[in-house]
């Protein structure tokens, strides 16, 4: 059974301004979901919330709430809010949401910003890839050439997605 892929504002945000949300329908089919704080986040851009919309109600992907007293909420709590006395690394609310949902449901991680998820994925031993991995299958699959892979990095980096290099 494939794992199911949590993503974070930035790891969808990818593909999202760059058109190319097919390929992550090719790797991941509908087993994708994005935290409802996610949701929020991508919703301030109102033609990628339209993209999200889409892939939602075509079933590709679903969207997730943590429930308010969970135990995830207060995880999530923990990790995004400076007023409680955690000694945990703050992070965003789309990143920290993503995380609590991969820990919860054995899922894996979709996240860009390695820096920030670093920590929580070798706390939690979350499965982690990032938009770069994600490009790589596709182009092992046949999907798409380097060179298209190449011309939709270039993109993503022109949109200023936390990508590791200039190029793929």
């Amino acid at each position: 059974m494939t794992k199911v892929i949590f993503f974070d504002t930035d790891c969808i945000s990818s593909f999202l301004w760059t058109r190319t949300e097919q390929l992550l329908i090719h790797c991941f089919g509908n087993d994708m979901i994005i935290p409802r704080q996610v949701y929020n986040e991508i919703s301030t851009v109102p033609h990628l919330q339209q993209k999200i919309d889409v892939m939602v109600n075509n079933g590709n992907l679903k969207i997730e709430d943590l429930l308010v007293g969970s135990e995830e909420n207060h995880l999530y709590l923990d990790l995004t809010d400076y007023t409680r006395s955690s000694t945990l690394p703050l992070i965003g609310k789309g990143e920290a949401a993503a995380i609590v949902l991969s820990k919860k449901n054995n899922g894996v991680l979709a996240s860009n910003n390695f820096r920030d998820v670093k920590y929580y994925v070798e706390l939690y031993g979350l499965k982690h890839i990032a938009t770069h991995d994600i490009i790589h299958k596709v182009v092992n699959d046949g999907i798409i050439s380097i060179a298209e892979a190449d011309i939709i990095w270039i993109q993503m980096v022109a949109k200023r997605r936390k990508l590791p290099f200039s190029t793929f």
